[in-house]
């Protein structure tokens, strides 16, 4: 009988560890620490999941001589819950995830259609409102034209529009034309270093909404980082490490540790200099034994939120065309909330030209099309591209505050790497970042702020040399770095070790 999980999104990251992990070349199984290095999971829920994942995909379990329990799937991967039961719920979360990636596939292709569909609609009828207007115009005597209030207006309109069109057509095909006179084998290269284009549709819903976080994952992908670190170095970290890892202040990062120490089986030691380091030995006892982490303290840093991934050039054509729209759906509400229907010759002659033919050409299929022009080409056109531009506009400072705010967080790390690396006579322009994703807008402000947030933590000596410039010595970090250097030597890398296999459930 199968025991009910509690955490179902838990139980599959750890199904999914396992999964990675047993397609692997050379795979020598996993243990609880190698599950928690590869989800982030907490200790003790690892603990709850693994048992459960090894008895439904039939694991084979081997004790070391460390008694810590390795666990491998030789005969495959696969769950021995078959009935009727288990099937009908792996297939309803096939369709709830079908049904979600399906509910955003409609809405992307939604927002496609209103700003195409609405800008080809209105096109045809400032076509058809100047070909009307030409033959009428050809028939018509000059006087009775001068006395057709709105008419030259919607006219002009009519021919902008239309001149419009023909421009995009023919830059278009410029550049289609200079496309096909370029060499095959050129074209092929060209092509296959390009990559494909996106669909409209897709491209649409990046101007106006963006591309998602590209940090979404962060917690997770830090969480890993930090547990890397921690295993590459003898299950050992002391605070200004992790202030390095994570870019977080002294206070929110001891906070941050003790968290750690919780979740994953830590502790607080003292060095014979007195010196706290955070012990994680927990997280040693793991079958793969490569290294994944990082050289030094060069921690993973996040990336810059971009507004689209779309050229200029193209999120300029969707505004546009999106102008376009609000610009015809102000005029058709305008007209039809100030002129309203037209009954008589004498109404027809005193609207807009635009306006007027269009309610003919409509009421040959609606009784009554004051109501549809009101709302399908005024109102509803209208409020679509104030929204289609009112959420980039909103989301691009939205965007501009979060990216000054990560690359403050990216140039916090920089700055304690550094510092913890060389502490004495230090400057502040030894924090020199590369990375854009570190530097700030206000980058010397920034640097100052860094130094004096680790001088909470341990203060500096303060002296100006000969050129003027301020320079820091953090001599209590310098005597922490070496205590934690001497405190990793003494530790023994054996005792971490699973040691020889002493009971195999597969023998």
């Amino acid at each position: 009988m199968k025991r009910e999980i509690r955490d179902r999104e838990a139980y599959q990251k750890v199904v999914e560890a396992f999964q990675k992990q047993h397609g692997k070349a050379l795979y020598q199984g996993a243990t609880i620490a190698d599950i928690v290095a590869k989800t982030a999971l907490p200790l003790q829920t690892v603990r709850e999941m693994v048992p459960l994942a090894a008895d439904e995909y039939n694991a084979r379990l081997e004790v070391t001589e460390s008694g810590e329990i390795r666990y491998s799937f030789p005969h495959g991967f696969t769950s021995k819950y078959r009935g009727f039961r288990a099937g009908l719920r792996r297939m309803m979360e096939k369709v709830t995830k079908g049904v979600k990636i399906a509910s955003a596939w409609v809405f992307k292709v939604w927002i496609m259609v209103m700003l195409v569909g609405y800008f080809v609609l209105f096109m045809l009828i400032a076509l058809a409102s100047l070909l009307i207007s030409m033959a009428a115009s050809s028939s018509s005597s000059e006087s009775r034209s001068s006395n057709r209030g709105g008419g030259f207006g919607g006219l002009y309109l009519a021919s902008g529009i239309f001149n419009m069109i023909i421009r995009i057509w023919f830059y278009s095909e410029l550049l289609n034309s200079m496309d096909r006179s370029m060499g095959r084998m050129e074209r092929r290269t060209r092509l296959a270093s390009k990559p494909q284009s996106r669909p409209l549709y897709k491209a649409i819903f990046s101007f106006v909404f963006g591309d998602g976080d590209p940090n979404a994952d962060w917690p997770n992908r830090e969480r890993q980082a930090v547990i890397a670190y921690i295993q590459a170095n003898r299950g050992v970290i002391a605070l200004p490490e992790f202030m390095a890892l994570t870019g977080l202040s002294a206070q929110a990062a001891e906070e941050r540790i003790c968290g750690y120490c919780a979740e994953f089986g830590g502790l607080p030691e003292a060095t014979e200099e007195g010196t706290v380091v955070y012990r994680f030995d927990a997280l040693l006892l793991r079958a793969e034994e490569r290294d994944r982490s990082f050289p030094g303290l060069s921690a993973p840093i996040k990336r810059l939120k971009p507004f689209s991934s779309n050229p200029a050039k193209m999120n300029g054509w969707f505004s546009v065309i999106n102008g376009v729209n609000l610009l015809f759906g102000g005029y058709f509400l305008f007209n039809a909330l100030g002129t309203g229907a037209i009954l008589t010759q004498a109404h027809f002659n005193a609207a807009s030209r635009i306006y007027g033919i269009t309610y003919l050409l409509l009421s040959q299929l609606f009784a009554n099309p004051l109501p549809v022009i009101t709302v399908g080409l005024g109102l509803t056109p209208l409020l679509f591209s104030l929204l289609f531009w009112l959420i980039p506009c909103l989301r691009y400072l939205g965007t501009r505050k979060d990216n000054e705010g990560i690359k403050m967080e990216n140039l916090r790390k920089d700055g304690f790497n550094r510092i913890w690396n060389t502490p004495l006579a230090f400057k502040a322009a030894d924090i020199n970042p590369k990375a854009v994703e570190c530097k700030p807008s206000k980058l010397d402000a920034a640097k100052e702020r860094i130094i004096k947030e680790l001088g909470v933590y341990s203060s500096p000596e303060v002296e100006i040399d000969q050129q003027g410039e301020t320079v820091y010595s953090f001599g209590e970090l310098e005597r922490e770095r070496r205590a934690l250097e001497r405190y990793r030597s003494g530790i023994d890398p054996n005792a971490s070790h699973l040691g020889a296999t002493i009971f195999d459930s597969g023998a």
